[in-house]
């Protein structure tokens, strides 16, 4: 996974965010497979190095796509890793290789009973979807029900290359809802709760993207994507507060998301967060505690008693302009009388 570097005014998958002085690495995204050279004997692999590095692999691409097709397993792992690793080192080769008539092949080999050939085929995919021009040709070709499949019985790679390749193909927004109803936001919020840090990583992600649609955001909730988000975002050794956070913020535009965070006890883990986290971290978590208390008196109070207005106001001093900003606005909130007409025609519970 290719970590972004934090910019004076930072950024994830199209949110901007203030500067923080912040050089956590915690915003990643999934670019080229992060897989280990496949083994190879020396002879073949000379002639990878060599079509590397060749100016025109036109024809060594064409021998790959008819490999992928052959009636030996070997033969189609030597063929797909080939190409996974054409694809991955030389960005030209990732449409040569679509037009080459990969991409129906491939998608094929990810449906294949043998793990590793499974693999290579989703990993493959992964690179190919790095093309802007690829990405309608794959989900059209069918590429969506098979990623999700590797995603819940694929091995660890094949989990983890899925979720960056379903990432990819939800930036087309027509992408979202078909990736959602092909039954991926379940087993991405599992790959979020069990996976290694990696994994972990490339969910959340996933997740962030497919979640700007309202019926993904149930789905996640549904699924019970807030006990693990809370758990991630309570360990501040995890390196996923910060990740945690932005799919959290995405979520709780909805009600049941919102409901979902305080049940699993959110509340006090956003107000530690103010209070110890990054400057970074802060912003998000007051952002969220936002969403959360606006047009609820009941979470207002629930934030009130766990103690929030001090780091409140200590970051309305102190923290990023935007964070001051959402925390004046918190604290106002969070002040108003709680009896009376203004608490009667309050929204109590959302």
């Amino acid at each position: 996974m290719m970590e972004t570097q934090i910019q004076t005014n930072y950024s994830y998958m199209g949110r901007n965010f203030s500067n923080t002085n912040d050089d956590s690495t915690a915003f990643s995204d999934c670019n080229s497979d992060r897989s280990g050279e496949f083994p190879t004997t020396s002879s073949e692999s000379r002639r990878l190095l060599l079509s590397c590095a060749t100016e025109n692999s036109e024809d060594l691409i064409r021998q790959l796509v008819s490999g992928l097709e052959s009636g030996s397993v070997d033969d189609q792992k030597q063929a797909a890793m080939e190409l996974r690793l054409l694809a991955k080192n030389k960005p030209e080769n990732r449409l040569m290789i679509a037009r080459a008539g990969a991409i129906r092949p491939l998608i094929a080999l990810i449906s294949s009973s043998d793990p590793q050939l499974q693999e290579y085929g989703v990993t493959a995919i992964l690179n190919l979807s790095l093309c802007d021009e690829n990405k309608e040709q794959l989900a059209s070709s069918g590429a969506i029900k098979p990623l999700v499949r590797a995603l819940k019985s694929g091995t660890s790679t094949a989990k983890e290359n899925a979720a960056c390749a379903l990432l990819r193909l939800s930036q087309l927004d027509e992408n979202k809802s078909a990736i959602g109803r092909s039954g991926a936001i379940p087993l991405l919020v599992n790959l979020l709760e069990s996976g290694n840090i990696r994994g972990k990583k490339d969910a959340s992600t996933a997740l962030y993207s497919l979640c700007s649609v309202k019926e993904n955001k149930i789905r996640a909730v549904e699924a019970g994507i807030m006990k693990p988000l809370v758990e991630l975002m309570a360990d501040f050794g995890s390196n996923m507060v910060d990740k945690s956070a932005f799919v959290m913020s995405i979520l709780v535009s909805t009600a049941e998301a919102r409901a979902a965070l305080v049940e699993e006890g959110g509340i006090p883990v956003l107000v530690e967060i103010i209070e110890v986290g990054s400057q970074r971290q802060k912003e998000i978590a007051v952002v969220i505690l936002l969403q959360i208390c606006d047009q609820s008196l009941v979470y207002r109070t629930m934030v009130a008693r766990e103690g929030a207005i001090p780091p409140l106001i200590a970051l309305s001093q102190s923290g990023t302009n935007r964070a001051k900003q959402k925390a004046e606005t918190l604290i106002e909130l969070l002040r108003r009388p709680r009896s009376g007409n203004n608490a009667a025609n309050q929204d109590l519970t959302d």
